[in-house]
Formats: C-alpha cells, structure tokens, sequence
C-alpha cells in the first residue's frame, strides 16, 4: 500500500494559465460553526462503530498526533481523520461515484468531497489524501462547483499530476482542453480532472470514451 505522507508545507504556487479567483465558479465557504456542524453526526456514528474502526486499514499521515483510517464501499472510498491528542474526529473525504458519467467513465473517475475542523485546515491534510488517491491511480473529477480552498488544492495539485479541464453532459465526455477562458470555466458543465499514477491522457480519453 502506497504510505499517505503528510507534505510540511501547503504549496501556494499557481501555474501561469490558472485564472483570476474573483472570476472563478466557486461557491462560498461556510462559515466555522456550520463547519463543524457537519462533522458532529459523523463523530456520533464512529463512536458508535468503535470496533469495526480498529479493523479499518490505516495510513501513515507523518504526525504521530493523528491517525487516518480508510474504508471502500460500493465503489466509493472514505477517509477520516482523528487527532489522537483529543480523540476526535477532525475531518474526512469521501471520494464518490459520478452518476452523471457514463458506465466506461465511472469506472475510473471519483470526485472528492472533504469537511475539515476550521482548526485543521491549510494544514496540508486534504492534500495529502487526495495524492494518496492519485497515487493509486484514481483520477479525480471536480464537481459542478468548488470552494476557494478546494480549487486551490486542484490547482497546486495540478504541478503534479496530469490535468484538464472537460464538459459533461448527457453522459458524455468532451474534452476542452489543458486551458479554458473564464467563460468556459463558468460554466456548469465545465469540470477539472487530475489522472492519477500510470494514466496519460491518451489512455484516459480511451478509457472514458472522451470526445
């Protein structure tokens, strides 16, 4: 199993095609108490499941304060994340199925979600999972809209993995591109993608029978 290392520092650099973030399809980001609303029942529930947790797989994060463990279900992979110093819960990702692709697709592609404690974000945890992920060779997909954070991680993780941008829609798969205008970038049908370890982007237009 590839180790989940936790990089020091969150890399603020931006290649030079990204666009302005005052233009970006973004949704705003809640606010801390809403935050950690959300986290609450998911705490409940792995109190509730204790034993079944020590089962679950761990990954290694670099910080013997925290402890990461993950789980697949129907496809879909979760990751949560626990600092050991309080014993709580202090975020996940779940990387979903997309029912908006087609069958060939979506047997390739997951779109992360992640709810992080206000404490523990920009802290590199997010980053860290998602190249976990990409490490084991899921290529990521953006959803219909993104938070200011997220679409920073996307962009900083771009440096690294082969990315472009496609629309979807009906189904189909229509690539755009490395670059796009902001005014394709608006738009609802516009999505990023980040092909994970051993793919390139002829093999991930074949695979997902990208037009």
């Amino acid at each position: 199993m590839t180790p989940l290392a936790l990089p020091p520092t969150f890399l603020p650099m931006l290649p030079r095609w990204r666009f302005r973030a005052a233009e970006l399809r973004i949704d705003v980001e809640p606010g801390k108490a809403g935050l950690v609303g959300t986290l609450a029942p998911v705490r409940e529930r792995m109190r509730a499941l204790a034993d079944r947790l020590r089962e679950m797989p761990s990954l290694a994060l670099g910080d013997p304060g925290l402890r990461a463990r993950f789980r697949e279900a129907d496809g879909e992979f979760y990751v949560y994340i626990e600092d050991l110093r309080s014993g709580r819960l202090i975020g996940y990702t779940v990387f979903n199925r997309l029912i908006e692709l087609s069958r060939s697709a979506e047997r390739h592609i997951r779109a992360p979600h992640s709810q992080y404690d206000p404490a523990w974000q920009r802290r590199g945890l997010a980053s860290a999972v998602y190249r976990w992920a990409l490490g084991r060779g899921i290529c990521l997909m953006s959803g219909a809209r993104q938070s200011p954070g997220a679409h920073a991680l996307w962009q900083s993780l771009s440096l690294r993995h082969e990315a472009g941008f496609a629309d979807l829609r009906d189904k189909q798969l229509r690539y755009l591109g490395r670059e796009v205008e902001n005014d394709t970038l608006g738009g609802l049908h516009t999505r990023m993608f980040l092909l994970g370890d051993g793919w390139t982007l002829k093999r991930f237009r074949a695979e997902a029978q990208m037009a």
